[in-house]
């Protein structure tokens, strides 16, 4: 089950597999609160958070991560976003009042995209992790077999048109579309019925 929690300007989403939870994505630093507030509102304890995984790097997406880890949740890495990790680190030390937790790979469950689909379905949630390159080096696609994909900061499918020579998001929908997708969850708009 898929419930989206809206509490900032990055869609967030939480998939309760039936023998774990799974967080994709937070918002930026700052927003713990309203993060608390969303997660209660939904009927979600923090307890049913297993694993967070964030689509990429980017400060709107891991502002969360540090406070969530520090507070039992296990960060969820594949292995090509290790070098990208600590991307927002000098962003958010520019504004203290945002209180970022930094973290670090040491307590983190790394995989590679090839076991994503076996450690997925030890939380009991069918899919996979796909690497999506063209938004940035560090950003990864989670395809669920239902037909639901979380794509973070992927380029919407309705603006390939628009680009002439954007061979690297080509390839990503090439590879997303194999998996004949009914459902796109974007971080920053709304989710799209394909």
């Amino acid at each position: 089950m898929t419930l989206e929690l809206k509490y900032g300007n990055t869609n967030t989403f939480f998939i309760r597999g039936s023998n774990g939870g799974l967080l994709v994505d937070t918002d930026y630093a700052g927003t713990l609160p309203a993060f608390y507030r969303a997660i209660g509102a939904q009927g979600i304890r923090l307890s049913d958070i297993d694993y967070v995984l964030a689509t990429h790097y980017h400060p709107d997406h891991v502002g969360l991560v540090g406070e969530l880890t520090k507070q039992g949740v296990t960060l969820l890495l594949l292995d090509r976003q290790l070098p990208h990790i600590h991307f927002a680190d000098g962003i958010f030390a520019r504004d203290r009042r945002l209180r970022y937790e930094p973290f670090s790979a040491d307590k983190a469950h790394i995989i590679k995209a090839g076991e994503s689909r076996d450690f997925l379905k030890g939380l009991g949630i069918d899919g996979e992790i796909i690497l999506t390159p063209s938004h940035s080096e560090d950003s990864v696609s989670l395809i669920l077999d239902c037909g639901e994909c979380f794509v973070g900061d992927l380029e919407p499918f309705s603006y390939l048109e628009g680009y002439e020579d954007n061979e690297p998001l080509k390839k990503d929908w090439e590879q997303l579309m194999k998996y004949k997708p009914r459902l796109i969850h974007y971080a920053h708009a709304k989710s799209t019925a394909l």
